[in-house]
């Protein structure tokens, strides 16, 4: 796949599926720009592997939270490479409890951390994007944003939210050659679905027509493909990346 820029930012990029996004860009021949907000060594060891094999990465630690933060590290990238060419927005949450004990600070955590996380990226990369008249945007939602579920009232409301705020920046980088798009992943194979009890592992299979969890590669793959421009015809779209659980 071809990509219009040299670079990505992935945000939560030092583990699970945000260090498969690294991993695959990086395969494809684009520097990635490792975010993480604690825990340095997790995203010191990706950096290496990914050099050892021959990729291109960068370390730049911030909380995607932190609003300045955040800016100081998109100028601090586009300072290093004259460009931001891709952003990654996965960094995120979950504070599940039903919404009757949900207490207003623990609904507004995850907003903050998802969707709030998400609107600093989208902004800022537009702002740099649209001097370039170029680059794409890819944000990690989930299933639980298009159905809802009992119990994480907080991340489908971020979840959807993302959907929602995705399309209406499609509208605005449209006319600057700017993509904006969302992956909504179902289950996927991490150290959190790892711990879940068999049997509810297996209820949870019983409803997914395909019959497996997804890998993280697979989520990634998807996502470099909505970044690349084998995808320069879709903007604001939602593709979904769950097995068949939600058609």
């Amino acid at each position: 796949m071809q990509f219009c820029g040299k670079n990505a930012l992935i945000t939560g990029a030092s583990k699970s599926i945000g260090a498969d996004i690294a991993r695959v860009l990086a395969g494809y021949g684009l520097k990635v720009w490792i975010n993480y907000r604690s825990k340095p060594e997790l995203a010191e060891g990706l950096k290496n592997e990914i050099e050892s094999q021959g990729g291109k990465a960068a370390i730049i630690q911030f909380d995607a939270t932190n609003e300045e933060a955040f800016i100081e590290a998109i100028a601090t990238i586009v300072e290093s490479d004259g460009e931001l060419g891709h952003l990654v927005n996965n960094a995120g949450i979950t504070n599940d409890k039903l919404a009757l004990r949900m207490k207003t600070d623990e609904f507004m955590s995850v907003i903050d951390a998802n969707l709030k996380s998400s609107f600093i990226g989208c902004r800022e990369a537009l702002k740099v994007m649209s001097k370039q008249r170029f680059g794409s945007v890819v944000n990690i939602a989930s299933i639980i944003g298009e159905r809802g579920n009992a119990g994480q009232t907080n991340y489908a409301a971020s979840k959807g939210g993302m959907i929602a705020m995705s399309k209406s920046f499609a509208y605005e980088g449209a006319a600057r050659n700017i993509r904006f798009n969302c992956i909504t992943p179902g289950f996927v194979q991490t150290d959190m679905t790892s711990e879940l009890k068999e049997e509810l592992k297996e209820y949870y299979l019983k409803n997914i027509p395909l019959g497996r969890f997804a890998t993280g590669m697979e989520i990634a793959q998807s996502t470099a493909f909505l970044l690349s421009e084998s995808a320069s015809y879709i903007t604001g779209e939602v593709l979904k990346v769950n097995g068949g659980l939600y058609m």
